[in-house]
């Protein structure tokens, strides 16, 4: 890949990866990031003296490609990973039951868990265990698969009542961001066979002991730096152009680049006004994926009042809260992040509305919390935080690979097979600078040996059928 350039736009874990890869492989690869800093959607900053993160960003055992990049940004200690999944899940009154797996293998890994649980009657666990069995075998490529729902498909195997819901919300909320029944089969199904139902370790959890800035922006950055990447922060691309057998990329108040190939590492609406028409993509279907928000409360109380690292909510508007008291590097009292996924209902609300509920929840969850004096309240909005990943919504996700041999798409967004994670999103960094590569490959056989003329030159359009 020597003597070959890549301009990658877009400096998320996307962006990152693919950048990476190229400059491991020998391009001069350069990154353009409209922002300050790096990270994307997964990052921190400072308020009221904290270092928060915009959301609360867990991994499992089995986001085996954004664990591998940790490795690479050697970020592997800012992280913790559960020796065996541990959820503590909380309810109104103090209530409280665990959700811990044993170390048989898969799916008996869940049985204790499932048979200890107290939000369940004995008839639900029954029911539950049932429907998960059937999730087995619920195959998530199926396109007939994806247009159905996944609140639909649970109904009709009986998960019926509201301690059923509460229990598989648990999971798929937070991951889908999606109510049950606005989220695709499909989607679901990959979700719970590959974090739950095949491997007993795949669904350990794991989250930064530090703001997600120090390893998605610091550390990325230096690691970008020494394998040879030229990183330019509050540079936005404008517009992407064929330029002879490559192409040019404008910049916002910069000179443009020139460059072998460009990898779109950005979300779907800015790709969409990226794109070429030359591209062969019909933009105006990426935005048909929609949009589905997060919200996240931040409360610092004047004490310790959750006394295990993160536990879930059930039968509250609470979903999940986690103890970010060590990565807020916060000196006294307690800080408490509360995420709310799928919160179409949150996202409008006034902070004073939000914090009277949710500090009520809170006190209701946790007894400590009751007398416990709140220090600092405040609320951050992701109002496009994921794609909505709905019945059908498979069909609007596109494949890194365009019609112009050299120009990729990057992103979670794109067709991973995996909901909007880190995990996905660094899937398509890899599969993004996979492609690209190979264009370059081809293009320079080309180049070296003209035998073979079905092979495009980098930026020659393909015509329809002719794809390599």
């Amino acid at each position: 890949m020597n003597g070959h350039t890549v301009t990658v736009v877009g400096g998320g874990l996307a962006g990152i990866t693919s950048a990476l890869d190229c400059a491991r492989a020998g391009a001069g690869v350069t990154l353009l990031e409209s922002r300050g800093r790096l990270g994307g959607a997964a990052y921190s900053f400072t308020r009221h003296g904290i270092h928060a993160d915009n959301g609360q960003h867990v991994f499992l055992r089995c986001c085996t490609a954004y664990r591998a990049l940790l490795e690479e940004l050697e970020a592997t200690a800012s992280v913790a990973m559960q020796p065996r999944l541990d959820i503590v899940v909380l309810g109104p009154g103090g209530r409280r039951s665990r959700l811990r797996r044993s170390g048989l293998p898969a799916p008996l890994h869940l049985a204790g868990a499932l048979a200890s649980y107290r939000f369940l009657s004995l008839r639900e666990r029954v029911t539950m265990a049932r429907a998960m069995l059937s999730l087995r075998n619920v195959d998530p490529d199926d396109g007939a698969t994806d247009q159905r729902s996944f609140g639909s498909w649970l109904r009709e195997h009986g998960q019926r009542t509201p301690n059923l819901e509460a229990a598989w919300n648990l999971i798929s909320r937070p991951t889908l961001n999606l109510e049950l029944d606005d989220a695709s089969l499909a989607q679901a199904a990959q979700v719970f066979r590959l974090g739950l139902l095949q491997e007993s370790s795949a669904g350990d959890i794991g989250y930064a002991r530090v703001p997600l800035s120090d390893i998605h922006d610091a550390a990325a950055r230096n690691a970008l730096i020494e394998a040879g990447v030229d990183v330019q922060l509050r540079r936005a691309a404008s517009k992407i152009t064929l330029a002879g057998s490559g192409f040019q990329v404008e910049c916002s108040g910069a000179p443009s680049l020139r460059c072998d190939a460009v990898i779109l590492a950005v979300p779907p609406d800015r790709a969409a006004q990226l794109l070429p028409a030359q591209a062969g993509l019909d933009a105006r279907r990426f935005t048909e994926l929609g949009t589905s928000p997060i919200v996240n409360l931040h409360v610092v109380y004047d004490r310790r009042v959750l006394d295990v690292p993160f536990a879930g909510g059930v039968h509250t508007p609470v979903q999940y809260l986690f103890d970010r008291t060590q990565s807020a590097r916060l000196a006294d009292g307690q800080y408490v992040a509360v995420s709310l996924s799928a919160a179409d209902e949150e996202l409008p609300a006034t902070i004073e509305s939000l914090r009277n509920r949710y500090l009520e929840a809170l006190a209701e969850l946790l007894p400590a919390a009751r007398n416990a004096t709140v220090k600092t309240f405040f609320v951050t909005r992701e109002h496009a935080a994921t794609f909505r990943a709905s019945p059908g919504a498979r069909s609007f996700r596109p494949a890194p690979r365009t019609s112009l041999p050299g120009l990729v798409l990057a992103g979670a967004w794109t067709d991973t097979g995996w909901p909007a994670t880190m995990e996905g999103a660094v899937r398509s960094g890899h599969s993004a600078a996979e492609e690209v590569l190979s264009a370059l490959r081809r293009a320079a056989t080309r180049t070296e040996s003209s035998s073979d003329p079905t092979l495009p030159p980098v930026g020659e359009v393909q015509l329809a059928g002719e794809r390599t």
